[in-house]
């Protein structure tokens, strides 16, 4: 089983952005001392607690403090750029970086209707996502299908589809590229879409047979214990993100919100988690990807500080 890690570049309380750079940095380090496929970054946007939004930026200062490990977008939402200023951007990095970059590339604006229009782009956009990524694709190979115009510099930097309902499958499946599953916080289309991927897909020249990466949450520690409270701390967090009204609210608030029905959904975002000790979050992910067939996990280390992620991402065993 190949292991990768997703690094959400969590802003912490009292934290500065500037201190999650070096977080993720450190991250990055420690997967690839142990072995680590790749280590993406997604695209956020109007997030005051996510430190990626120039996403191909942080590639680049990641890809410029390590050296074997695979560094790239997962993802870049592309309705929000044209697709030559992506081709500039990633065949740029593919130049700088050879054979260590991977573009991920999402159908979502990666914020809402404010964000679309702050970016100066049209909300039909996304509409467009098919012909675009055949676009980028083109631009990347030096085979541009737009008359007269190239992208410079291009290398053909590897395309990979990301998605959390079945759209994203089937387009996955259309081009023939590799389909990555958001499963650690969007888990209720991952059996469905998973099937369409493999049932659809069509050979290309970048891949042969499907090949399928599949996202969970990990929180490791020394104790069982000890996993369980960083856990429910993840989860409090995560009820002040995404339930109105409560950020400002206190733990014992808080807890009573995850007792009650309103804490449902967050509750089914955070279902796929590995908690525990490593040899527990271990078992946890290996029955996982039994379930899943999953050719390469990608997890998303959750704690309270950039020290618990690190920590957790040392305990985890990938042998």
């Amino acid at each position: 089983m190949r292991f990768s890690v997703l690094d959400l570049a969590l802003i912490n309380r009292h934290e500065t952005a500037a201190e999650s750079f070096a977080g993720s940095v450190r991250l990055a380090r420690a997967a690839e001392e142990r072995g680590y496929e790749r280590v993406w970054y997604a695209e956020h946007h109007g997030m005051r607690s996510i430190a990626s939004s120039a996403t191909s930026v942080l590639i680049a200062h990641v890809a410029s403090a390590t050296s074997t490990i695979r560094v790239g977008a997962g993802g870049i939402m592309l309705p929000n750029h044209s697709p030559l200023v992506i081709a500039e951007q990633f065949g740029t990095l593919g130049t700088l970086y050879p054979d260590r970059i991977d573009l991920g590339l999402g159908r979502a604006p990666g914020g809402d209707q404010r964000i679309f229009r702050a970016l100066r782009r049209d909300p039909r956009a996304s509409d467009r996502f098919p012909d675009d990524v055949r676009e980028l694709q083109a631009y990347l190979a030096g085979d541009s299908i737009v008359e007269g115009v190239q992208s410079y510099p291009h290398t053909p930097v590897p395309l990979y589809i990301l998605g959390s309902s079945t759209y994203g499958a089937q387009v996955a499946a259309a081009f023939g590229l590799p389909y990555s599953f958001a499963s650690h916080f969007a888990p209720d289309a991952l059996e469905a879409a998973l099937a369409i991927y493999r049932e659809r897909f069509q050979p290309s020249e970048q891949l042969e047979r499907p090949y399928a990466i599949v996202a969970a949450n990990v929180i490791v520690a020394p104790t069982t214990e000890e996993a369980a409270e960083i856990q429910h701390d993840v989860l409090r967090s995560r009820v002040r993100h995404f339930i109105p009204g409560v950020a400002r609210a206190d733990d014992a608030q808080i807890d009573e919100i995850l007792a009650s029905p309103h804490a449902a959904p967050v509750l089914r975002m955070a279902s796929k988690t590995a908690a525990g000790t490593g040899e527990e979050a271990r078992a946890w992910l290996d029955d996982f990807a039994a379930q899943t067939g999953a050719d390469e996990l990608i997890v998303a280390f959750q704690g309270r500080t950039t020290d618990e992620r690190v920590r957790s991402l040392e305990l985890l065993p990938t042998d």
